[in-house]
Parts: structure tokens; C-alpha cells; sequence
């Protein structure tokens, strides 16, 4: 029972959540007395994908084709099926990003497997059972699911994984080439941007995220994030109300109907805390809260709370990170 790991790139560089299921994959193969083979997809250079014998991954396939450095759905799908025909994969583990979560149904039907996601442990592994632990209604619980099918496909929550240095030696790259044809981009959009934050960061693969709300007063205010995030080496956020008055553009948007984040570490800044807000952000570490308001529902979510006024406290906070 093979394990194939998928991995996204990003100018040049592995995302940090496939560095995640680079190391939660090989620690399954280990575990079933195989190894972990990754299939690459996008804008990565050699160099990286070799360096990810840390992770324990022993052999990468790379498909160079210039056109996959945007996800085209059907494109990626047909090299992911191919690799697993190649390798002979029953297990095949990505992140659960908005690629892995557009992936994972299709992939399933495609290659008739059973689909876990959002997975937050390694398997239970004991006979013909492979039990996996995975969050559900917003991260408030867990379920655990038993894949049954021939494939089981495996997307990994972000951030739930430590990312592994200690396999040593590096990966062997062989080129991959699946044949794509015009056909397999006909769906392709136009242009396909991935957009940094305010704090040039990719949003949903960074480790610290300082957010602002309505509490801000307005756009003229936003030094205030951004200033912090720098200086903590953090990504920008806001709350949805702040996008939905163009304060803040819509990709930066947190939430419910907006992008669900898991980083080490959460500030809210003058965000009040309504459910939806939360549903996005409450797998983070640790969440801290400033706001004026003792009563703001958010203080009941965090792990560290400051009641005060923003435009006092956040200055003083932007100083202690920079003598850091």
C-alpha cells in the first residue's frame, strides 16, 4: 500500500501546509512499511522538491508544465490519477487548501476511494481498518472515519501537523510528464492570481495573523495591522463587515463565508466576535483579543484577552515586537 503526497509550490518555494502532508505522509508509509512518494504540481524549483528527503519523502515526480502553475481542476486531477496509477497508491495525502479541498470529491469519484477531510491525527492503522480523526461543525468536534474504499484519500488540516527536518538525506526528482492537451485547460480561468496579504504573506499559510474589525474606525487606521504584522512577520486580515465596506480588499476577509485560517497565532483587533467570524478562525493555537468592549463576545473564544482601546495598546505592542 503505496502513499503519494501532492505538493504545491508557490514562487519557487513548497507551501508549508505540503510541507505538513510531506511529513504527515511519510509517517503513514512508515507506519505501513512503505515509503512516501510526492507528485509536484506548480511553481516549485528542483532544489526545494529535493530538500524534501527532511520530510522523509524518498522520490518526487515533477510535472515541469509551465500551464499547471495555475489550478486548472482537470489538469491537476489527471496528473494526480496518473502518478497514483504509476506508483500504485492506496493512500494519497494533500493539504486540506482550497486546491486540496476543489481536489478531493473529484478525486474520490475518479479513482472510486474513500475521502477524509479536514484530518487533524495520523491513522489508526489495524488490519483492514484505517480509522482517521477528523474536525467537523466548524471545528467545534471531532468524528472519527474509517476509509473503507480501495484509495484512501487523506486531506490534512492545515496546521495540525509538525512539519518534520529530521528524515535527513535528500528526495530523488524525476521529470513526470502526463501528456495534458489544450482539452485539459479548456476550463482554465483567464488570469489566476495568488494574493499576498497587506503583510505579504499568503493568508492561508501563515503562522501569525493580525486582523482588524470595525473597531478600526476606518481604512485611514489600518497602519495599525499592518504595522504589527510586519513587525511580527505576520499575515493581514479583516473582518468581513471591513471588506464588505471596501476598507479592505475581499481576499483578506476571515470567516465563515470568507477564508478559514489555522495559524499559531490569532490577533483580533477591534473585531467583536460573531459566529461566522469565528467559525473561520477558531482552529487557531492561540487566539488574543483586543478590544474595548468587556463585553465582546470574542473574549469568550480567547486564550488571552486586552480590554482597552485599540489605539493605545496596538502602538505599544508594535514597539515590544520590534526590541524583540
Amino acid at each position: 500500500m503505496s502513499v503519494l503526497v501532492l505538493v504545491e509550490g508557490f514562487n519557487g518555494e513548497i507551501k508549508k501546509s505540503s510541507l505538513e502532508a510531506a511529513s504527515y505522509g511519510s509517517q503513514v508509509a512508515t507506519t505501513l512499511g512503505t515509503e512516501a512518494t510526492a507528485i509536484a504540481i506548480g511553481d516549485v524549483q528542483e532544489s526545494a522538491l529535493a530538500a524534501l528527503g527532511a520530510q522523509g519523502i524518498r522520490k518526487v515526480l515533477f510535472d515541469d508544465d509551465a500551464r499547471l502553475h495555475n489550478f486548472v481542476a482537470e489538469a491537476y486531477l489527471k496528473v494526480i490519477a496518473q502518478a497514483a496509477s504509476q506508483e500504485s497508491a492506496k493512500v494519497i495525502i494533500f493539504s486540506n487548501t482550497n486546491i486540496g479541498a476543489a481536489l478531493g470529491s473529484r478525486l474520490a469519484v475518479r479513482l472510486n476511494g474513500s475521502l477524509a477531510t479536514n484530518v487533524t491525527e495520523l491513522p489508526v492503522i489495524a488490519g483492514d481498518t484505517f480509522t482517521v480523526k477528523r474536525g467537523v461543525f466548524s471545528g467545534k468536534a471531532f468524528a472519527d472515519v474509517n476509509l473503507t474504499g480501495d484509495v484512501k484519500i487523506v486531506a490534512v488540516k492545515k496546521n495540525s501537523t509538525e512539519v518534520r527536518s529530521d528524515a535527513g538525506g535528500s528526495a530523488t526528482v524525476e521529470k513526470f510528464s502526463t501528456g495534458l492537451t489544450d482539452a485539459d485547460f479548456a476550463a482554465a480561468p483567464k488570469e489566476t492570481v495568488m494574493q499576498e496579504t497587506g503583510g505579504g504573506v499568503l493568508l492561508p499559510e501563515a503562522e501569525i495573523v493580525v486582523s482588524g474589525g470595525r473597531g478600526l474606525k476606518g481604512p485611514e487606521n489600518w497602519h495599525l495591522v499592518e504595522d504589527l504584522a510586519k513587525a511580527l512577520g505576520a499575515a493581514t486580515a479583516c473582518s468581513k463587515p471591513v471588506s464588505d465596506l471596501d476598507w479592505r480588499p475581499h481576499h483578506e476577509h476571515v470567516g465563515q463565508t470568507g477564508i478559514t485560517i489555522s495559524p499559531n497565532l490569532y490577533i483580533a483587533i477591534g473585531i467583536s466576535g460573531a459566529i461566522q467570524h469565528l467559525a473561520g478562525v477558531n482552529s487557531s493555537k492561540v487566539i488574543v483579543v483586543i478590544n474595548k468592549d468587556p463585553e465582546a463576545p470574542f473574549f469568550k473564544a480567547a486564550d488571552y484577552g486586552i480590554v482597552g482601546d485599540a489605539f493605545e495598546i496596538v502602538p505599544q505592542l508594535i514597539e515590544a515586537a520590534k526590541a524583540l
